[in-house]
C-alpha cells in the first residue's frame, strides 16, 4: 500500500462557541502554546509522513493564508481552496477534490492530535475513522462499534448508547467524492458527511481507530485544558534577559528580547513570548502561557491563564484560569475570580464549563477602568470598555460600555 502524504484540513468555519475569541480571527488561529492551534496540527501530521496540505478556509481565511503561506516554512506543501458557504462537512470535502491523488487524510482543524496516533490512522485499511471516548458524548457524533467495525453513528443523540464519538480525524480512498456526489441536503440544509459514512457502514467497510492523545477545542475552557496537556513536557528555553533578583523556577520558555525584572518569581512550566516586560515583583504561576509584546507589571499575579499578544496587565491585578484576548489594558487593581462560593463547576452563559476553577472568558481590545472585579464565569466581548470600580459578571456582547 502507498504511504498516505496528503491531508485535507477543514478550517473555513467562524466557531461561534469560541466567542468572543473569534471576533477577529477564525477559531483555527487562536494560538495554543503560542502557536495557533491548526500549526499544532500540520506539524504532529508532518511529523507523522504527510507532506502536502489542503486547507480549506473561509472566515478570515486571509490570516490564515498570511501566516501559513505556501508551508515552506513548516516543510510541508499547502494548497488553499474556499467554501463561501457553510453547507456541511460533504460539501468542504467536496471543494478539495481536484487537490488530491491518491488515499487521503482528512481532518478538523480544531483539534489536538499526536504524530503518532495520526500515522497510525493513516496506516488503516480505508476508509478508516477516528474515535474518541468522552464524557459527554451527548455533545458530539456517537459511534457504535463491534471490535475494530464502525456500525452505526448516531447525530448528537439525547440519550447515546456509546461513550464513543466521531473525533473529525478520517482516512479516505478517492471514491469517497462519488458517495458525496450520490447525497443530498439533510434536513438541516447542509451535504452531511455522515450520510456518505452511512454507506460505508451498511457495506461493512468503515473501520475505527481509538484515538488516545485527541482532544477537542470547542469552548474557550478547552484552551486551558488543551495548555494542561501540551505544557506537560515543555523544555525551558532561556532567550530574553533575567534581572538579578528574578528567579525561574522549571521548565520556562521566555521569548527574545523579553526582560523578566528584579523580584519576579515564574514557575514553569510556562511560556512567555517575544519583547514582553515582566515584573518588576510579578508571579507567574504554572500552566501560563502569555503571548508576544505584554506587559504583566508590579505585583501582579497570572495563575494557570492565556494571555493573548500585546494585552497590558501593569499594576496590582490577579487573573486566575482565564483565557485574555490579545491589546486588552487592566487598570490597576483590576481582578478576576475564579471559583465559586459554593466551589461548583462553573458555568459561562448557562454552559457547564466542566471546571470548578474558571475566571473568565474576555475578547481582544478590551479596556479596563481601576479596581474592577470580574465575577467568575464571566464572557467579555472584544472592544467592551469597562468603567472603573465596575462589578462585571455574566456575558457581554461586543462593544459593550459598561458604566458603574
Amino acid at each position: 500500500m502507498e504511504p498516505v502524504t496528503e491531508c485535507i484540513l477543514l478550517a473555513a468555519g467562524e466557531g461561534k462557541r469560541m466567542r468572543p475569541l473569534t471576533t477577529c480571527r477564525p477559531k483555527v488561529m487562536i494560538p495554543l502554546a503560542n502557536r495557533p492551534m491548526l500549526e499544532h496540527l500540520i506539524l504532529a501530521a508532518r511529523d507523522a509522513g504527510i507532506e502536502r496540505f489542503v486547507l480549506v478556509v473561509g472566515y478570515g481565511e486571509q490570516a490564515v493564508r498570511e501566516y501559513f503561506g505556501d508551508g515552506s516554512a513548516l516543510g510541508v506543501a499547502i494548497d488553499y481552496v474556499v467554501q463561501r458557504h457553510q453547507l456541511g462537512t460533504a460539501d468542504a470535502l467536496r471543494s478539495a477534490e481536484r487537490l488530491v491523488s491518491g488515499n487521503f487524510l482528512m481532518m478538523n482543524g480544531d483539534m489536538i492530535l499526536g504524530s503518532e496516533e495520526i500515522r497510525a490512522l493513516c496506516e488503516m485499511p480505508v476508509p478508516a475513522l477516528g474515535v474518541s471516548e468522552a464524557d459527554h458524548p451527548e455533545e458530539y457524533g456517537v459511534v457504535l462499534l463491534e471490535g475494530d467495525r464502525v456500525v452505526n453513528l448516531e447525530e448528537k443523540s439525547k440519550n447515546p448508547k456509546s461513550r464513543m464519538i466521531n473525533a473529525g480525524a478520517y482516512l479516505f480512498p478517492p471514491e469517497i467524492f462519488e458517495r458525496i456526489e450520490r447525497i443530498g441536503l439533510s434536513r438541516r440544509g447542509e451535504y452531511e458527511l455522515t450520510d456518505a459514512l452511512m454507506e460505508y457502514i451498511n457495506e461493512g467497510m468503515l473501520s475505527a481507530l481509538t484515538l488516545h492523545t485527541w482532544m477537542d477545542v470547542g469552548y474557550p475552557w478547552d484552551i486551558l485544558a488543551a495548555h494542561e496537556l501540551l505544557l506537560t513536557d515543555l523544555k525551558g528555553e532561556i532567550a530574553g534577559t533575567i534581572e538579578e533578583g528574578a528567579v525561574i523556577k522549571g521548565a520556562v520558555v521566555i521569548g527574545d528580547g523579553t526582560t523578566i525584572r528584579a523580584g519576579s518569581y515564574i514557575e514553569g512550566p510556562c511560556i512567555i513570548g517575544k519583547d514582553c516586560v515582566i515584573g518588576p515583583h510579578a508571579y507567574i504561576r504554572p500552566k501560563t502561557t502569555i503571548g508576544d509584546s505584554c506587559h504583566i507589571g508590579h505585583a501582579v499575579e497570572i495563575k494557570n491563564s492565556v494571555i493573548l499578544h500585546g494585552t497590558k496587565i501593569p499594576h496590582f491585578n490577579y487573573i486566575g484560569d482565564s483565557v485574555i484576548g490579545s491589546g486588552c489594558n487592566f487598570g490597576a487593581g483590576t481582578k478576576i475570580a475564579n471559583l465559586r462560593h459554593d466551589s461548583d463547576i462553573v458555568r459561562v452563559g448557562g454552559i457547564m464549563t466542566g471546571r470548578k476553577k474558571f475566571g473568565a472568558v474576555i475578547g481582544d481590545d478590551v479596556l479596563f477602568g481601576i479596581n474592577c472585579s470580574v465575577n467568575t464565569g464571566s464572557s467579555i466581548g472584544s472592544g467592551c470598555r469597562i468603567a472603573p470600580h465596575s462589578c462585571v459578571e455574566g456575558v457581554y456582547d461586543d462593544e459593550t460600555i459598561v458604566s458603574r
